[in-house]
């Protein structure tokens, strides 16, 4: 007896094939239409291929992805003009200090005439410091780093007026301590650096110790005849060089 032949039925592709094939024709036509209306950069685009062109094959020199005018367009440029921006900004900050210390410089002026100071004390601002000057003679004698009698009102006077600028978080304070250029040579005071450093931190002690400076904003330093403002061949431009400066600063804090 003849065995009985199986028929075979070819069913063709699995069922989820046919919609599967249906979504991907409807994503291609969705991104021709996408590239149909989107402005071709020629150039950025010659570029991207040619980025492909060089991992697969051949390595051409030319433009790559990496390259300034590749797919991110103006990379480097992007850069130059971050530079630009905090450069436009560091300037603007500066601008903004310096018409602060004006401010400054302007009120203890005012503060100086309305005390009747003006004789002892200098003021003036240079950039973003205010630089405040006590006649050296007022505050010492020859060679010595004591404050005399004479200095304690003038010194109270301004004082009371720096301070309020040190009560918040803004501003520092900096004493710097001048001489001129006649050498000293003395157990206390082996040279001038020495004079000038005491002198300095004498005025420093005085306002924290009797008006309550914040010390952790007060510091002291001595530069010996090392940054003169007068001609130290004259007596008047030695008297100008022997001097204490205090220096308000805007903090960075």
């Amino acid at each position: 007896m003849a065995k009985e032949k199986k028929i075979v039925i070819n069913m063709g592709l699995p069922a989820w094939m046919g919609t599967f094939s249906d979504l991907m024709t409807l994503l291609l036509c969705f991104f021709v239409l996408l590239f149909s209306m989107a402005e071709t950069d020629a150039a950025k685009f010659t570029a991207f291929i040619n980025s492909f062109d060089g991992s697969v094959g051949i390595m051409y020199g030319g433009a790559t992805i990496t390259n300034s005018e590749g797919l991110v367009g103006g990379g480097v440029d992007n850069f130059a003009n971050n530079d630009d921006i905090i450069e436009e900004y560091k300037e603007a900050q500066d601008q903004i200090i310096k018409e602060e210390m004006r401010n400054i410089e302007k009120e203890i002026q005012e503060y100086i005439d309305s005390e009747g100071v003006a004789d002892r004390v200098e003021v003036e601002q240079r950039g973003d410091v205010v630089i405040i000057t006590f006649d050296n003679a007022m505050l010492f004698a020859s060679g010595s780093a004591t404050l005399q009698p004479a200095s304690i009102p003038v010194l109270d006077i301004m004082g009371t007026k720096l301070k309020e600028y040190l009560d918040g978080d803004n501003y520092n304070m900096k004493l710097e301590g001048h001489t001129d250029n006649v050498p000293i040579s003395t157990a206390q005071f082996p040279s001038n650096w020495e004079l000038s450093a005491s002198r300095a931190i004498a005025v420093a002690q005085f306002f924290v110790t009797e008006l309550g400076f914040d010390p952790a904003k007060t510091s002291a330093e001595g530069f010996g005849e090392y940054q003169p403002v007068g001609d130290n061949n004259t007596a008047e431009g030695r008297a100008e060089n022997r001097r204490v400066e205090v220096k308000i600063i805007k903090s960075s804090s």
